[in-house]
Order: C-alpha cells, then sequence, then structure tokens
C-alpha cells in the first residue's frame, strides 16, 4: 500500500478552512484547550465571527479558572460565547467511573449542545479531536459524540497535536503553548466513584499547590493532583509535577503540605504524565 505524503501544515490549514468555509454556521464546543481553540479560530477565519458559537459547559469537572479563559478567550476573537449547565453526575456510568466514564460525559455535552444549536439555527457541532486523538485507540469520548452528530474538522483534515499548535503559533493565538488539561473527573482512579466533593477537592488542591510552588519559584507547567481512593483504608492522593521539579518538591515537605483533605500525600517519582490513570486499567481496548 503507497503511503500518501504528508501535506505539511499549509496543506492541512486549507484542508480545514475547506471543510468549515461551506458551513452556513457552526457551534464549537470549546473547553477552552488549544485544540478546540484552533477549530474556534479557524470557524472564525472560515466564517466570521458573526457565523460562529462557542460553547463552553458549566460543570464540577471544569476548574473556574479553565471556563474564565475560555470566556476570555472567545471575546478575544469576537464570537458569542455560550455557557450551558452541563450535568455528567446524573449518569451513573459517569459516576461509576469504570474505562468509559469519558463515553457518558461527552454523551452529557453533546446531548446539552445539541438543543443549544438547534436554538441558535446551527446544525453542525464540531469538537476539538485531532487526528493522534483518533489514531490513539482509548478515545471512548470520541465514539460518544460521533454517535451524537458531533464531527471532527481536526482530524478530518490530518492535523496531529504538533500540527495544532503550531497553527496556534502561526495565528498568535494566547493559547499557543498553553499545557494540557483534562477535565477534573480525569484525576480520579478509575473505579473511585466521581462525586461533586472529589471534584471540588481535586481543583482546590491543584490550585493550592501551584500557588505555593509559585511563590516558593518553583513555577510549574503541568501539575495533577491524582485521586487513587482508598486502597489501603485511607484516601490517598498522588503528585505528578514537571520532571525537572522533583528533586525539589521531594526536599520540601512543607509544599506538598498545601494539598489538604487526603490522608496521605504521594509524590509520583515519574513525574507528570497525561492520562497516566489509563496506565491502570487492566483492559483498555475493552472501552474503546
Amino acid at each position: 500500500m503507497s503511503v500518501l505524503p504528508d501535506p505539511g501544515l499549509d496543506g492541512k490549514l486549507a484542508a480545514l478552512h475547506d471543510r468549515l468555509a461551506p458551513l452556513p454556521g457552526v457551534l464549537v464546543a470549546f473547553s477552552g484547550g488549544v485544540d478546540s481553540g484552533v477549530v474556534l479560530a479557524a470557524a472564525v477565519r472560515a466564517l466570521g465571527a458573526d457565523r460562529v458559537v462557542a460553547a463552553t459547559a458549566v460543570s464540577p469537572s471544569l476548574p473556574l479558572a479553565e471556563r474564565e479563559a475560555a470566556a476570555a478567550f472567545a471575546a478575544g476573537l469576537g464570537v458569542r460565547h455560550e455557557q450551558p449547565r452541563t450535568d455528567e453526575l446524573a449518569r451513573e456510568g459517569y459516576r461509576a467511573n469504570a474505562g468509559d466514564r469519558c463515553f457518558f460525559c461527552k454523551a452529557e455535552l453533546i446531548d446539552v449542545l445539541g438543543p443549544v444549536a438547534g436554538r441558535l439555527g446551527i446544525t453542525d457541532v464540531v469538537t476539538g479531536t485531532n487526528a493522534d486523538d483518533v489514531r490513539a485507540g482509548f478515545r471512548p469520548g470520541i465514539r460518544a459524540a460521533t454517535e451524537r452528530g458531533a464531527w471532527a474538522p481536526l482530524a478530518g483534515a490530518g492535523l496531529t497535536k504538533d500540527d495544532v499548535r503550531a497553527a496556534a503559533r502561526r495565528w498568535a493565538l494566547p493559547l499557543a503553548d498553553k499545557p494540557a488539561a483534562a477535565c477534573l473527573a480525569s484525576r480520579i482512579a478509575y473505579g473511585v466513584p466521581v462525586s461533586a466533593e472529589r471534584l471540588a477537592r481535586v481543583e482546590a488542591a491543584e490550585v493550592a499547590l501551584r500557588a505555593a510552588l509559585a511563590d516558593a519559584g518553583l513555577p510549574v507547567r503541568d501539575l495533577r493532583v491524582r485521586d487513587l481512593g482508598a486502597p489501603d483504608g485511607g484516601d490517598t492522593a498522588r503528585v505528578e509535577v514537571d520532571r525537572e521539579l522533583l528533586g525539589a518538591l521531594a526536599g520540601r515537605p512543607e509544599l506538598l503540605a498545601v494539598v489538604t483533605g487526603f490522608d496521605r500525600v504521594e509524590l509520583d517519582p515519574r513525574g507528570f504524565r497525561s492520562g497516566s490513570m489509563n496506565e491502570l486499567l487492566p483492559d483498555p481496548v475493552r472501552y474503546r
């Protein structure tokens, strides 16, 4: 089988434009991250701001800081910004927090955004899924969105995560170098039930630790407080930070002490790893 040459960033952005330009209007599921931010910016370039709507779900799984940043970004592009409430916690599959939790989260999102789009006379709801996400193999949320009619222009145009960041830099978007920021539920170990209280505890811990590190002259890029539940009879938090900060943080127990509400707090010696909770799944293939 012959392999087609990579069209390069210019070719992929042209393909992205061609997918968006014919639409009478589009609603972008905008999480505040770089992927959906590039989709939003591309839609504005293709359609004009008056035919584009950004929609950011308001729920306990999205940190307040992320929601505020999303609103500022949408305002900078001049697009309408809807902030409907979603209720993932009403879905048993989401609360149960098995390997397919993301399916129920994305199902809730698209089920809420569909009527928002309909109210505004928009037929196309799009997401920030990129080509790397599709190839990753463990993305139950993608299946939920596809089943509900949402589609992914980045993936369709072949844009990888690196392409997306390159596009954001080319367009001078303020989120070009923003770290990945998955939803708060991704911090909770599979099998540990998701609750509003656990989500709030993780959010508060991450805010406190990031502030403490900054005050100590140790600014951090990637930080996660993982809620491991109570494997040994007491709730445990596992902290992941940039690997270059591990030595400094290991010698400063007073910094880890700002992570409260858990019986134990431990520092992961491997450092930050995106999607590290997936490492604990015995059979991720079943949840694709």
